[in-house]
């Protein structure tokens, strides 16, 4: 069942939960499939379904993203991603208690080859692309530091990493170190969540050009961490 939060025309975006894939290769279960299945459902048709992708999130983050279910509304979207006039806000809860109340982290990044994981390397370093994320402090806790995170950039596990190479993992997420459990303790591994979630997303409508700034409520998992979410 999927968890709309907007639609009109070409445009769905949807509430992406932990754990689900964004896109997979044929015959593995991704938000990708389930979003053409219900283009097939509703419009009643069979064989192949376009549908485009203009960013994804990683597997074990939940919240906001958007589809496009024509090329030319991909790639007005696209554009606006590409141009950086989307608004792009996450929560995320951070192993450890930050010093200050609000920063920018600018770092430089390398998606390793052939594996799905991220490096801080020198500002020097030909392989690194420019990471700049903007954060505040949502408040504190004794399972962390709750964070309100805008990026200006969007690079491979960007928040995880950059919060991770300070020593601040997001909780729940083992492959960047973190020592807290989050949500259900899945046996299989790569379907457990952390806690990252796209709170908010913000673009003007392909089609209308109309400013568009969808909210996506967070998973029942986030109530373990003890926020004055309400």
């Amino acid at each position: 069942m999927l968890d709309i939060l907007y639609d009109d025309g070409p445009v769905l975006v949807v509430n992406k939960p932990a754990g689900v894939l964004t896109q997979a290769p044929a015959g593995i279960d991704s938000l990708e499939v389930r979003v053409k299945a219900l283009y097939r459902q509703r419009e009643g048709k069979e064989g192949n379904i376009y549908l485009g992708l203009p960013h994804r999130l990683d597997r074990p983050v939940s919240g906001a993203i958007v589809f496009a279910r024509h090329v030319r509304a991909a790639e007005r979207i696209s554009t606006q991603f590409e141009n950086r006039t989307v608004t792009k806000v996450y929560w995320a809860v951070v192993e450890g208690q930050l010093e200050r109340d609000e920063d920018t982290w600018i770092d430089h990044l390398h998606k390793r080859h052939g594996m799905a994981q991220a490096i801080v390397v020198p500002a020097d370093d030909p392989r690194g692309k420019l990471a700049v994320m903007h954060w505040r402090v949502r408040a504190r806790t004794a399972v962390g530091t709750w964070l309100e995170v805008q990026l200006e950039t969007g690079r491979t596990h960007q928040i995880r990493i950059q919060a991770a190479s300070r020593g601040h993992a997001i909780v729940g997420d083992t492959q960047y170190g973190a020592t807290q459990p989050f949500g259900e303790q899945f046996a299989d591994e790569r379907l457990r969540a952390i806690a990252l979630h796209a709170r908010q997303l913000g673009f003007n409508h392909p089609m209308t050009g109309e400013p568009l700034d969808v909210i996506a409520p967070v998973p029942s998992a986030w109530k373990s961490l003890e926020l004055p979410l309400e």
